[in-house]
């Protein structure tokens, strides 16, 4: 089974629990890995818990260092393709509060030392909702615990797309396997998902992490609060509105676009990387103090550098705020990390992978659109009344003045007061330009 997975899904790295064996051979992995160079590790059974094996494709990652715990298994080191320092945790939750405490102390620690993004994987024996465990109506003991300790990691748990629980047993089951990644992780890998197979013969499904992009077609150009702290935008934009002539209003948002599209990618195209320029160039000034080469030219320059990178901070902070869309910090308090970690669960939470469509699980990315568009046009489809001439059960028949009033136009105030009574975040359509670009410009 294990084979076939590898196989079928193109597998780079695998890890098993309980695999039944006493010692572990060269021969045994290469009876699931195939020909193919491969690097592997393994914690063998005292008896008390289950025995770990992680094996990896060695033209995928190359290891550095290996850790072993009695219920975990870490192997660090770099992905080969894009040279990303990693840890990866294959991880057999224990059964008592005492042991479970101790396995996630161990763990906060190696991870702590490592200082590296980390991916947790594998059966935690404990689930965080009563939605994971089938008939459960309040949480068990440990679970606030292994709540806060995912929480005080900062790590994001990824949430199965096609299945809802993982262990089988009688009429029991729960999610107790998953796989949580470090906030860097999803920096690096942004499209990580996690899925479930097919379970045959064992108690537990397999659980999946890949990298893969799902979002179909080109990606819709959004407004984006952190333009406005750029001193020629407004100019720019005013230039191409009245250059558009005397197209509609609806037509001129939609022709701006290619214009706004090529103004972010000159001027707030990877942030980061302009940040990291400023702070290279200041460390250049400061090394040259260090060398006691120091004039007033000097430190106009240093001054101005820091000027420049503070404003690249606050246009990132705006950005992932924004992102993130947390009504809970008013205030910028420099904490990308946070904003970083709300926006990537956010994003993940709202992607769909699969839809099940009249019985049948699709995956398609543009038929999954075509059937949540025919979903709702016929949820809100009434069919005429051939008696009545009207639509049953929406209205009633109105008098003249009813109808003139419906039918007047606003005025200018009244459109400009139910314009700004809308919170600036919001959008009209769901990848349209917020109130705040409609107010601002």
């Amino acid at each position: 089974m294990v084979k076939e997975l590898k196989k079928k899904h193109n597998l780079s790295l695998v890890g098993l629990i309980e695999t039944k064996r006493q010692t572990v051979m060269k021969f045994d992995v290469g009876r699931i890995w195939g020909d193919s160079g491969a690097g592997w590790e393994y914690v063998g059974s005292d008896g008390a818990s289950g025995d770990l094996l992680m094996i990896w494709d060695e033209a995928f990652f190359k290891l550095n260092n290996c850790y072993k715990g009695e219920r975990w298994l870490c192997v660090e080191g770099a992905v080969l393709k894009n040279g990303f320092n990693c840890a990866f945790f294959l991880v057999y939750g224990a059964h008592s509060r005492e042991e479970k405490s101790h396995v996630w102390e161990e763990l906060s620690y190696i991870a702590g030392l490592r200082q590296v993004p980390c991916c947790f994987m594998g059966n935690f024996n404990e689930i965080v909702s009563v939605e994971e465990r089938k008939g459960t109506v309040s949480l068990p003991l440990f679970a606030d615990e292994f709540r806060g300790w995912i929480e005080d990691m900062h790590l994001l748990d990824l949430s199965l797309t096609d299945r809802n629980f993982t262990w089988f047993r009688g009429w029991s089951c729960s999610r107790i396997d998953r796989a949580m990644v470090s906030v860097e992780w999803i920096e690096e890998f942004p499209e990580t998902r996690l899925r479930g197979r097919p379970r045959g013969l064992s108690d537990h499904c397999p659980i999946i992490v890949e990298d893969r992009r799902t979002r179909g077609g080109l990606r819709p150009l959004q407004s984006l609060d952190s333009w406005f702290t750029h001193e020629g935008f407004l100019r720019m934009m005013k230039e191409e509105w009245r250059s558009l002539g005397e197209l509609e209003f609806t037509d001129k948002l939609k022709a701006v676009r290619g214009p706004l599209g090529r103004w972010h990618k000159e001027n707030f195209g990877d942030m980061d990387k302009k940040i990291s320029k400023f702070e290279d160039e200041i460390k250049k000034v400061d090394d040259m103090v260090s060398n006691e080469v120091y004039d007033g030219t000097l430190e106009a320059r240093r001054k101005a550098l820091v000027t420049c990178c503070e404003r690249w901070y606050v246009r990132k902070e705006i950005h992932r705020k924004q992102m993130c869309r947390s009504r809970q910090v008013k205030d910028m308090d420099r904490n990308t990390r946070y904003f970083h970690h709300l926006a990537s669960a956010r994003r993940m939470n709202n992607q769909i992978d699969s839809l099940m469509v009249n019985g049948r699980l699709v995956r398609n990315q543009a038929r999954i659109k075509l059937a949540i568009r025919e979903f709702y046009k016929d949820l809100y489809h009434q069919e005429r009344s051939p008696l009545l001439g009207i639509r049953d059960g929406l209205v009633e028949r109105i008098d003249e003045d009813e109808c003139a009033t419906l039918e007047a136009l606003p005025s200018a105030e009244e459109i400009r007061e139910a314009v700004w009574d809308c919170e600036s975040s919001k959008a009209p359509s769901c990848d349209g330009y917020n109130m705040n670009f409609i107010k601002r410009c």
